[in-house]
């Protein structure tokens, strides 16, 4: 039982970093693009990608991420959204960075640490010993 605690404690955990990774690189490729727009005076940014980074997105909005992003990505936000959803309505912010820092800082804590500390408290399987070498290894 242990180890299926481990296991899933470790696969909610890569499931929140990989997605939170994913948002990070489109970000700083956000933020490059940006810049360019901003040399060349057109500054506006399309209302429907500020809402495709946002955490846990609502039905439309989750059809366009699926229409942007590929298979495996999508997957993975899926996963992330339903990880991260009790987590979600905590922050009120502005900030796209806060709406997913904060709830995937709180989902590592759940699903990570506590998830693995749950792992190691429960009692693991019993080695007997049948032979006074044994014992002593």
């Amino acid at each position: 039982m242990a180890n299926l605690v481990r296991i899933l404690a470790l696969t909610a955990s890569a499931i929140v970093v990989l997605s939170f990774v994913f948002f990070a690189v489109d970000q700083l490729t956000e933020g490059s693009e940006n810049q360019v727009r901003s040399v060349r005076g057109d500054s506006q940014r399309a209302r429907s990608d500020a809402l495709i980074d946002a955490p846990n997105p609502g039905p439309r909005v989750e059809q366009a991420r699926d229409r942007q992003h590929s298979d495996i990505r999508e997957l993975i936000d899926d996963g992330d959204d339903v990880l991260l959803s009790p987590f979600t309505g905590i922050v009120d912010s502005s900030s796209v960075w806060v709406s997913r820092l904060v709830p995937g800082g709180i989902g590592l804590l759940l699903y990570g640490l506590l998830g693995m500390m749950l792992a190691n408290a429960l009692p693991g399987p019993k080695h007997e010993v049948s032979d006074w070498r044994e014992a002593h290894s």
